[in-house]
């Protein structure tokens, strides 16, 4: 099988635009840890594409097609040559959705899911209410369809509050606002990231970030490990009309696996019956959550590599790879065991360390 390899950011999709260079380290980070287990399988002809300003070292064997800015009917040409593409972009402006369309028109295999299913998952307040209606804890979240309401909005959730794009990926644009006066500068910080979206309020939920890396074939799910995110709120200073105004956006830079917590099992349990919920989920799929002194609270919904795939690949003594292709053909694994403790950053370094701990039984999604 000839097997595309999209990764929006680094691989092309920006080419000629600027590109914030952490975002790009952390895209070819992904790029270059999926191109090599993809290659090491020994079963597929994989080509990738690449901007030039970020050049993929590839295994031997591997195509690295180059994009540049005049070469958008070239990744058209790529998709029509293979015979499945794995794309890995980011949900912001619906990036991921239209590059999934953008496959299905030329009729080839996705191997991730369908863009209805992308929409599905994407879409920060829908998302909120399929949760809440399938008893799965979730922050109280609302649409802030008027800025001048943000504030009566945010005192009916109760500060802190996040505020976040209606449609994003990561912590791109995110921020905690704790009071009216940080309210409104977080808001309009987000706005100017996200001139096209609606935004959303959500009820800040205090606790240890956390992920769950989750394999899934349209029906039923299988958990590969939990996770640990580091995320922090740095503090930032904004020159406003009345001096400084402080206000929080959130980073993200890694984590480790697996994550030993308490809660480990019930982050589980909550990422089986969030998939469970989006129905049509395939392939690699990253269940974001905070947990709580007593809950797993499920933030949202990757659907798409994440990477966390940096660590998870380096924990587990399977190609992960190889077992997002086959749940992508309906076969799913059992749950795999985990055999290294790994930390892992958003610029692709891994570090590796023994450790006795499993991920436990075997659970799926039903």
């Amino acid at each position: 099988m000839r097997i595309l390899v999209h990764e929006f950011v680094s691989g092309g999709g920006l080419a000629g635009r600027d590109v914030a260079r952490s975002l790009a380290r952390e895209g070819a980070a992904m790029l270059a840890a999926l191109v090599a287990d993809l290659a090491a399988i020994r079963e597929h002809d994989i080509v990738a594409t690449a901007d030039p300003r970020f050049p993929l070292a590839a295994p031997p064997g591997v195509e690295v097609v180059t994009l540049c800015t005049a070469d958008v009917a070239r990744l058209d040409r790529l998709i029509a040559s293979a015979d499945a593409v794995w794309l890995i972009a980011p949900e912001a402006d619906r990036s991921l959705e239209r590059l999934a369309a953008r496959v299905e028109r030329h009729g080839k295999a996705l191997l991730g899911p369908r863009p209805a299913v992308i929409r599905l998952a994407s879409d920060k307040a829908g998302l909120a209410r399929r949760l809440v209606h399938h008893g799965i804890p979730h922050p109280k979240t609302c649409v802030l369809r008027n800025v001048a309401d943000s504030v009566d909005v945010a005192r009916g959730i109760g500060f802190p509050v996040v505020v976040k794009p209606a449609r994003g990926a990561g912590c791109g644009g995110v921020c905690l606002a704790r009071n009216a006066r940080e309210l409104r500068r977080a808001v309009d910080i987000v706005r100017q990231a996200h001139r096209r979206g609606s935004l959303l309020l959500q009820r800040y939920v205090p606790g240890s970030a956390a992920s769950v890396s989750m394999l899934a074939d349209g029906r039923q799910s299988v958990p590969l490990t939990v996770n640990a995110q580091s995320v922090r709120a740095s503090r930032s200073a904004a020159r406003g009309t009345r001096g400084a105004v402080p206000w929080r956006p959130f980073s993200y830079h890694g984590g480790r696996t697996p994550f030993e917590h308490r809660l480990a099992e019930r982050a589980v349990e909550a990422a089986i019956a969030t998939c469970r919920a989006v129905p049509g989920l395939r392939g690699y799929v990253g269940v974001d959550l905070v947990l709580t002194a007593s809950d797993a609270v499920v933030i949202e919904v990757n659907p798409r590599l994440t990477t966390a795939y940096l660590g998870v690949r380096r924990a587990i003594a399977e190609n992960v790879a190889a077992l997002a292709l086959a749940a992508c053909a309906g076969t799913l694994p059992a749950r795999p065991v985990v055999r290294h403790s790994v930390r892992f950053t958003t610029t692709g370094r891994v570090f590796c360390e023994p450790t006795r701990a499993s991920v436990g039984p075997v659970r799926r999604s039903s």
